[in-house]
């Protein structure tokens, strides 16, 4: 008995497991699976109670839909996966050496000291269209560079070089200049405009306010196609021309004209020219369909102008005098609803050839009405050349007659 006592008190007592440490262990192991691989396996849909949610989340659905009388069917339950998109970036990237300012500078007097020296007039966009031989041609607007006694170029990478006008065209707005191929580093890839569609992406870029804000990017989408904008370039209040453009919202401001109009793959599809700016007006920009402005560059390269199709009569719309005087003065019928009457005619012009004479009323011009003068510009300039026949209906004294003219050219 007594050695047994005096043994069991000489046991020392059993030693205590620690079950914290593993514990811990294990947690932080269990929180860095579930951060790390828990991700993965829902975004692959590996987890088999992310397809329980799912179709429980489609039967509510569909008791829902039932509940409020529909039967349309759930819909596929699928994880989305948000990417911004660098798309734009990379057009901007490629596009940007190709988008260059261009500056107006003109000659001014000094009051005090009667001189004259040069000073930046204004400043625009062009782009780099075609590199060849060893010149850069650029295309810009007429209005950018109009006046000028010289022009500059100033590069993506602020490089500021003498540029030289190759031709420009009052009525298209555009002009075409050149500088060394040495300075450029790229051409821009040239698109369809005829292919765009309304409301698809669009790309500006420009240098609106001025060369301080260079290389500017808007985005925006095309919101019309072949709107007719009617322009006033002797500023007398009535319309000159009609521009067939390309509207869009992405944002166009002073110095953005003569930049690129992209569309997503980054080809050129228009030049851009102009903007409503009035208070009440935002997200309305314009740019020439590159479809038309190709023609016109080409000729301007060529022949340093356009040459357009010329009749020789000074003319006004009718609907530019009072209606009463239409009958009073012109002796018009009541059936004629509208035309321009000659106020003089060239001497030896096709006009004249023709037979035609001041206070004549044109109503057709081959057989097609005309109701303007700007209706007249643009049959002549855009569906006749020169050495074309052109048979004009007018009145005379209250009375139609015909006559055929051939037209020459006359330059802008």
């Amino acid at each position: 008995m007594g050695y047994y006592d005096d043994h069991y008190l000489s046991k020392k007592p059993p030693k205590k497991r620690n079950w914290l440490t593993p514990f811990v262990v294990g947690l932080v192991l269990g929180a860095f699976l579930f951060a790390v691989l828990l991700p993965s396996l829902v975004q692959n849909n590996l987890l088999p109670y992310q397809i329980m949610i799912s179709d429980n989340m489609a039967t509510n659905q569909h008791q829902t839909d039932n509940n409020a009388g529909d039967n349309i069917e759930p819909s596929d339950i699928r994880n989305v996966q948000v990417d911004i998109s660098t798309k734009i970036s990379e057009i901007v990237g490629e596009v940007s050496p190709a988008v260059v300012g261009v500056v107006n500078v003109q000659d001014q007097t000094d009051f005090w000291q009667q001189e004259e020296e040069s000073g930046e007039a204004g400043t625009g966009s062009g782009v780099i269209y075609k590199i060849e031989n060893d010149s850069a041609f650029i295309v810009t607007n007429h209005h950018v560079i109009q006046g000028s006694n010289q022009v500059e170029i100033v590069l993506s990478d602020e490089t500021q070089v003498e540029a030289s006008l190759v031709g420009s065209d009052l009525y298209t707005d555009l002009a075409v200049i050149e500088v060394d191929a040495n300075y450029a580093e790229k051409a821009i890839e040239i698109g369809r405009s005829e292919d765009v569609h309304v409301g698809e992406p669009a790309i500006a870029i420009g240098n609106p306010l001025g060369l301080h804000l260079s290389g500017s990017v808007t985005q925006g989408i095309i919101s019309g196609k072949q709107r007719a904008i009617p322009q006033d370039f002797d500023m007398d209040g009535r319309a000159d021309w009609q521009a067939e453009v390309i509207q869009t919202d992405a944002a166009i401001n002073p110095g953005n004209s003569g930049g690129a109009l992209l569309n997503m793959e980054g080809q050129l599809i228009g030049i851009n020219s102009m903007k409503i700016a009035e208070s009440a007006v935002e997200g309305i920009g314009f740019a020439i369909p590159v479809d038309d402005v190709i023609p016109v560059i080409e000729e301007l390269e060529q022949n340093g102008e356009i040459m357009r199709a010329y009749l020789g009569v000074e003319a006004y719309s009718l609907n530019d005098i009072a209606r009463v005087e239409w009958e009073r003065s012109l002796n018009l019928p009541d059936d004629v609803e509208g035309g321009i009457y000659i106020r003089s005619v060239e001497p030896m012009s096709p006009a004249d050839h023709g037979g035609l004479e001041s206070y004549d009323v044109i109503t057709e011009l081959d057989g097609e009405p005309i109701q303007d003068i700007v209706d007249l510009r643009k049959h002549l300039y855009s569906e006749k050349t020169v050495g074309d026949q052109l048979t004009i209906t007018y009145y005379r004294d209250g009375e139609e007659q015909q006559t055929t003219v051939e037209l020459t050219s006359l330059s802008y």
